[in-house]
């Protein structure tokens, strides 16, 4: 079976950012699954994918605008201390996530600890990276329907409520 929109893809996968070096992998005998067509991995990569089928490796290249983007620098921002919880560690490269004004969880990593301010970055750590990703699908199979209707991919033993 190929990829297409609607499949539940496993992958190995090892990411790097052009030196070789990983900064993010699977782990042996855990592949990374998702469905395909619903956002769940970076749009260059899930381009790459479609149409590959059980056994394909592949090297993409991925750059900024089909991964997470451009970096923004008006995504700093310095927020008084006073602003988080009492008693909160707060530690650079530390992520923390809090709540935007539309209700949306938004994770955001702690740039500097000053005196009265933190300095806070919204952006993704990878925005403005081009991204290097060796890929080997695992598996590929039809999404069952209530995949589909929850909008992602179920391990096996996979129970939650929606």
């Amino acid at each position: 079976m190929n990829i297409t929109k609607d499949s539940v893809v496993s992958i190995d996968f090892r990411l790097h950012l052009g030196d070789g070096k990983a900064v993010d992998e699977s782990e042996p005998g855990d592949p990374l699954v998702y469905l395909q067509g619903y956002e769940e991995i970076v749009p260059g990569l899930e381009k790459a994918l479609e149409g590959k089928t059980r056994g394909d490796t592949l090297k993409v290249v991925v750059t900024p605008d089909e991964g997470y983007g451009d970096y923004d620098p008006d995504g700093l921002e310095e927020v008084p201390r006073s602003e988080f919880p009492e008693g909160l560690e707060l530690a650079e490269g530390g992520v923390l996530s809090a709540t935007d004004p539309d209700g949306d969880e938004v994770d955001f990593f702690i740039k500097e600890v000053r005196k009265d301010t933190v300095l806070v970055d919204f952006n993704h750590p990878l925005a403005g990276k081009t991204l290097h990703f060796e890929v080997t699908v695992r598996d590929v199979r039809a999404a069952t329907a209530e995949e589909l209707e929850h909008g992602h991919a179920h391990g096996p033993g996979d129970d939650h409520d929606h």
